[in-house]
C-alpha cells in the first residue's frame, strides 16, 4: 500500500505490462485528485492507460519512461482483462478520462481555475463553454489549441502560468500529450495536470458519446469505430489483438512484477 505524500489517500498499485497502475475506486480517485489540486506546492500529473496506450508503450521506451513519472489510472476493458490475467481480479473502477474528468469537476465543490490546451480552436472554445455549463462554479479558460508549432511551447506555457490555474487539462492525443507535459509543464503551471486525449472533442459534442448502455457493456470502442472508421480502424481491429498478444506473452513469460510498495511516488513534482 502507498500513502501519497501531502494527502490522506492510501492506495495500492498493480503492475500491468511492467507499469504501475493505481487501483483507486471512484471515491478515492476523486478525493486524491481534489487533494493534490489543493496543495500549496508541488505538482501531480495524471495519465490513463488503455489497450491502445499499452501497445504504444510496448515499443516506445520514452513514452514508458514518461508514464512511469505520472499517476496512471486504468481505462477500459482491456486493462481490466490484463489485471484479471495477472492479478486474478479486475480494477475497482474504469477510470477513463472521458468520464472521470467531468465527474471530478462536479465532485470538486471549492471553485477552481482550469486551463485547457489542445484540440482545434473551435472545438476547444465549445468544450470550455460546455464545461462551464457543466460545473459553473469553476472557471474554464481556453488557453491554446493543440496545433501550435513545437517552438511555441514555452510561449503557450507562459500564457498558462499567467492565468494561474489550479488544474491544467492537456488534449493532444497519446503519446504526444504525455511527452509534451513531461518536457514543458512544471509545478509553477498548475498543481494538478491531466492528460485527457479526446475529451475536448466529446465535451464540444464534436464526436458523439456512446449510450450509457453501450458504455456499461464496455463496447464504447465499437461505437467509436463505427463513427470514425478511417481514423480508428487500425487502433481497434489491429490494436486489440496486438494487446492480447502482449499480455499473453507477458503472462506466459512469467514477467509480471508484484505491486509497487513504498519509494518515491510517481506523478509528483516539487519546486
Amino acid at each position: 500500500m502507498n500513502v501519497f505524500p501531502g494527502t490522506s489517500i492510501v492506495a495500492s498499485q498493480r503492475m500491468i505490462l511492467d507499469m504501475p497502475i493505481c487501483d483507486f475506486g471512484w471515491a478515492d480517485a476523486f478525493a486524491f485528485a481534489d487533494e493534490v489540486a489543493s496543495l500549496p506546492i508541488g505538482q501531480t500529473v495524471i495519465s490513463f492507460l488503455n489497450a491502445h496506450n499499452s501497445n504504444l508503450m510496448m515499443h516506445d521506451p520514452e513514452y514508458r519512461a514518461v508514464l512511469s513519472r505520472h499517476i496512471v489510472l486504468p481505462d477500459g476493458h482491456g486493462i481490466d482483462l490484463a489485471s484479471w490475467l495477472f492479478h486474478g481480479k479486475t480494477f475497482p473502477a474504469n477510470l477513463n478520462g472521458t468520464d472521470f474528468v467531468p465527474a471530478l469537476m462536479t465532485y470538486m465543490t471549492v471553485p477552481k481555475r482550469i486551463a485547457m490546451v489542445g484540440a482545434r480552436a473551435d472545438v476547444l472554445k465549445r468544450a470550455a463553454e460546455n464545461f462551464q455549463k457543466h460545473a459553473p462554479w469553476h472557471e474554464f479558460i481556453a488557453v491554446s489549441d493543440g496545433f501550435f508549432d513545437a517552438a511555441q511551447s514555452d510561449e503557450v506555457m507562459a500564457r498558462v502560468r499567467a492565468v494561474k490555474p489550479d488544474i491544467l487539462l492537456i488534449a493532444m492525443g497519446s503519446p504526444k500529450q504525455e511527452k509534451w507535459i513531461d518536457r514543458h509543464v512544471g509545478p509553477g503551471h498548475a498543481r494538478l495536470v491531466i492528460s485527457v486525449g479526446a475529451l475536448f472533442d466529446f465535451m464540444a459534442e464534436e464526436v458523439p458519446r456512446a449510450s450509457s448502455t453501450v458504455r456499461r457493456l464496455r463496447l464504447e470502442w465499437l461505437h467509436r469505430l463505427v463513427h470514425e472508421p478511417r481514423r480508428l480502424w487500425r487502433r481497434y481491429l489491429l490494436g486489440n489483438p496486438l494487446f492480447i498478444y502482449y499480455i499473453l506473452r507477458h503472462k506466459l513469460g512469467g514477467r509480471e512484477s508484484p505491486p509497487q510498495t513504498g519509494g518515491p511516488r510517481a506523478g509528483s513534482r516539487s519546486f
